[in-house]
């Protein structure tokens, strides 16, 4: 076989002569006898074309064309008719399934001349999945788990097998799968399924080496379910495994929030009861469960095609759930009990609506609150593999913050509160129906206008009050706090210590004193929505913090501005950039170098889901990755207390100065140092 040099052959060959098959996209190519299937020779050429069925014509994955015309790249002319003419396998199929002008299935058609063959991107057994946004990366589909069709011939007293012996040489003659394990839990069902199939059998292999999950007869359906575990949401995507898509997608509060609303109050609800802990984790299982089912609903799967988990989480979400006692999260240093890479079974972990046998796969943690959920994140948003300076940032009560290339990569976490998920904010409250999300404020009037989760209308619009009777304004959640306080700072109604300088507008009809401070009136109500001065300390609390952890990884690597930042979870895909760089929640660069990048630890777990290779990739990386303890960093403090001004005391915020106007500086300094930063909790 000749795989660089083709030789002449003709159209159409008899016995003993080859012709010449080149596979594209991939370029692969080789000599064959006349009569070989196209199936057979892209397999001896290591081609990526995909199949269930064994070469049966049954499970239509492995279609192909042939392109027409001369090529003198490879010497050769092409043509659909140099492959044998349709035959009872197609013809069978196109019975049961439509198959489009030119395509042929691969299992059936023998190769009669010197052929240009092209494999179609869904007939890839390694698919690319391509996202949207350029900077990011695309997944190649490699599943953990595969679909192998299998048939058998029925015992005789000259064939006494077992039926497991059966299944495994059928797994060895049709697919070279060898010394594959079963799991014990799927014998019972095993004599059953083969008798009442005609013994034939569709069977789920993980890893090449484990049976988890059988059918009877041709099945060719199988799920994957990706699962972020956050303090506030759990969210999870069902994806098809075949194609990668995402077909049904849930997410629901924590119920562990009865528990305490943040990671802190948990720990202490586990500490002060000791018992509590167990509770916890069956509350996060029974949530899983119940989004399993969910997802299967919406999709119309059924629950024993999902084959194969992922879960990410913060480190104290991700011991909760194995059932690991957290405690030693509490306090420093901070020691985590695993930090690699976990695998379980469904059944292990009493999620009880899929098949027991269904492997969990749980991303390493980093280190302290540095946990699953920052791993999946860097393997979304891969700053590993570029030249660019990026800055990730989870934004939450504890920031998660990664900033590198592709030579070094540092992390921390930083102890931002709950102030940015509208807790401790007077009007605040989570995002949901009627929560103020957008603010913006008249520079001449000071008159403040606002959006709400539910209506595109701002408040000022024809038609806001009846587009919102069925909910009204509820509250602010964090985004509308942020914007609202980034507002008022440019209005001049706030001045750069974070007071609010009501003496400077005495006939403001939005401001309201209260003894020696005031407030800003967002609606009169009901309910009156107030900004008032402790709300404006309480972001200032959350920004510092958020700012100096990002930069003290940036004075360790010597970076003055960050080529990119990404904004991830839940929370900071609503953040408006500019509104955040204005306060300096975020250090200073162009803003179209910003972006949110959404659940980016939810597509992290996806990736992980899809593609065994990102298993290992991120095993690998998350072992290169420098943890700063913030706590115990004498810079950050310093940070700390110079990032409480707006937007900083010292640096200078060159890009935001092109977008607003920074009005002048004036006020007396806030109180800050180490009581500020203990008010906003442990954060490793």
């Amino acid at each position: 076989m000749d795989e660089t040099v083709p030789r002449p052959a003709t159209d159409t060959g008899g016995v003993g002569q080859d012709v010449l098959a080149v596979f594209l996209p991939s370029g692969r190519r080789g000599r064959f006898p006349v009569g070989t299937k196209v199936l057979a020779a892209a397999r001896k050429l290591g081609v990526d074309i995909d199949s269930i069925c064994a070469g049966r014509g049954i499970c239509g994955r492995c279609q192909v064309s042939v392109s027409s015309g001369e090529f003198p790249k490879f010497g050769i002319h092409s043509h659909p008719e140099h492959l044998s003419p349709r035959g009872a396998l197609e013809d069978r199929y196109v019975k049961q399934r439509p198959l489009a002008e030119g395509r042929r299935l691969s299992c059936s058609a023998q190769l009669t001349g010197d052929a240009v063959i092209d494999v179609p991107p869904e007939s890839q057994l390694h698919k690319q999945i391509v996202r949207k946004q350029a900077e990011s990366r695309s997944v190649e589909i490699d599943r953990v788990v595969r679909l192998h069709y299998l048939e058998m011939t029925a015992p005789s007293l000259s064939d006494q097998r077992s039926d497991v012996a059966r299944v495994k040489a059928a797994l060895v003659a049709e697919w070279g799968l060898d010394d594959i394990a079963f799991d014990p839990r799927l014998l019972a069902e095993l004599p059953g399924l083969l008798r009442e199939s005609g013994w034939k059998l569709t069977v789920a292999v993980r890893n090449e080496r484990e049976i988890i999950a059988l059918w009877p007869g041709f099945h060719d359906r199988a799920f994957g379910l990706a699962v972020d575990i956050g303090t506030t949401t759990i969210a999870a995507h069902l994806n098809d495994l075949e194609t990668g898509a995402v077909v049904a997608a849930a997410g629901i509060m924590n119920p562990q929030i009865r528990f305490g609303e943040d990671l802190i109050s948990r720990l202490s609800f586990i500490q002060q009861n000791p018992d509590a802990r167990s509770e916890l984790t069956a509350t996060v299982r029974r949530a899983v469960d119940g989004l399993i089912r969910e997802t299967a609903i919406e999709a119309g799967a059924e629950l024993t095609d999902i084959i194969d988990m992922t879960v990410v989480g913060n480190p104290i979400m991700h011991h909760i759930f194995l059932g690991i006692d957290p405690a030693q999260l509490g306090c420093a240093p901070f020691p985590l009990v695993v930090d690699d890479a976990v695998t379980a079974c469904a059944g292990e972990l009493q999620l009880r609506s899929v098949n027991p046998a269904t492997g969990v796969y749980l991303l390493p943690c980093v280190a302290g609150h540095v946990g699953a959920d920052t791993a999946a994140m860097m393997l979304a948003e891969a700053p590993h593999r570029s030249r660019e300076m990026t800055l990730l940032v989870d934004v939450g009560t504890n920031a998660e913050i990664v900033l590198g290339n592709k030579d070094r990569l540092l992390a921390c976490s930083s102890p931002t509160g709950p102030a940015f998920e509208g807790a401790q904010i007077s009007c605040g409250q989570r995002a949901a129906l009627g929560a103020i999300e957008r603010v913006r404020i008249d520079p001449e009037t000071l008159a403040p206008r606002f959006q709400v989760i539910g209506s595109a209308l701002w408040s000022n619009d024809p038609g806001f009050a009846d587009a919102t009777a069925q909910f009204g304004v509820t509250g602010i959640c964090g985004s509308g706090i942020i914007e609202a306080v980034a507002e008022m700072f440019i209005a001049g109604l706030v001045t750069h210590t974070g007071l609010i300088d009501g003496k400077r507008f005495p006939g403001c009809e939005w401001l309201e004193p209260d003894e020696e401070v005031y407030s800003y009136r967002l609606q009169e109500g009901p309910p009156k929505v107030l900004i008032t001065q402790t709300d404006v300390r309480a972001i200032q609390l959350a920004k510092a913090a958020l700012y100096a952890g990002a930069r003290l990884l940036m004075d360790m690597l010597g970076v003055e501005t960050p080529e990119r930042i990404v904004l991830a979870g839940a929370f900071g895909s609503y953040i408006d950039p500019k509104h955040a760089m204005i306060l300096g929640m975020i250090p200073d660069c162009p803003i179209d170098h910003v972006r949110a990048a959404g659940n980016a630890a939810g597509t992290g777990a996806r990736i992980a889901l899809l593609n065994r290779a990102a298993r290992g990739e991120i095993e690998a990386l998350v072992r290169r990755v420098e943890k700063v303890e913030t706590a115990a960093d004498p810079g950050f403090q310093k940070s700390f207390v110079a990032a409480m001004a707006l937007p900083h005391a010292r640096h200078r915020f060159a890009h935001v100065e092109t977008l607003v106007t920074l009005p002048p500086r004036r006020g007396k300094k806030p109180k800050t140092g180490k009581r500020a930063v203990r008010d906003l909790g442990e954060g490793g």
